[in-house]
């Protein structure tokens, strides 16, 4: 078993430790007996409640969502959201939530998703789109899209030219550390800019 898995397992266990009647009220859950129902990226998302393994309803079936990213994102949020959250509309760099020594983590330089985003950006387009995302000003490409609870990420896209490689940021919202923690931030950017590639290969 490698690390990934091991912290899959160790977040499951922690969720079963914790009152899910007070899950669901926090977080608007709808559930039955033997799940937890939510949405994430414009997906269902079950819950079982017994276990906490995870599937996602995905081309009219229910698949597999246990990967690191979508658990560590899903239990993070479900289980550390504060009853006080709110979005403020105000984007700001998810270095703020951490250590400046993290800085190094948001280097864009040759970064493999912005290379393959500005290859075809078209399918960025449409890929965000199918995501449900919101165009908005402030890069060559840029687009909103909702994580979960109404938390929403900035993808933004720069291109490349003969001088500078094309670049990539994610902003979030200011009061991101209200719904996930800081580490989760970089799960959930890994689980949406990978979602995106999926549905730009579907597109083909």
């Amino acid at each position: 078993m490698n690390n990934y898995q091991i912290q899959v397992m160790q977040a499951k266990k922690r969720f079963l430790t914790y009152d899910q009647q007070e899950l669901i009220t926090r977080c608007g859950l709808r559930y039955d007996a033997e799940f937890l129902y939510l949405t994430m990226l414009s997906e269902p998302y079950r819950i079982r409640r017994s276990t906490g393994d995870m599937e996602r309803f995905h081309g009219g079936v229910w698949v597999d969502g246990n990967s690191f990213n979508e658990v560590m994102t899903i239990l993070d949020w479900l289980c550390d959201s504060r009853a006080d959250r709110y979005i403020t509309g105000r984007w700001i760099n998810v270095v703020t939530h951490g250590h400046y020594f993290h800085g190094n983590l948001q280097d864009d330089v040759n970064n493999p998703y912005a290379r393959l985003f500005d290859q075809n950006s078209e399918g960025f387009v449409a890929a965000c789109e199918s995501l449900k995302g919101e165009k908005l000003p402030g890069a060559d490409l840029g687009y909103a899209i909702e994580l979960i609870d109404g938390l929403r990420v900035f993808v933004q896209l720069w291109h490349g030219d003969d001088e500078f490689p094309p670049s990539l940021r994610c902003l979030w919202d200011e009061n991101t550390n209200r719904y996930l923690r800081y580490e989760t931030t970089w799960f959930a950017t890994g689980l949406l800019l990978e979602r995106i590639k999926e549905n730009m290969n579907r597109a083909r």
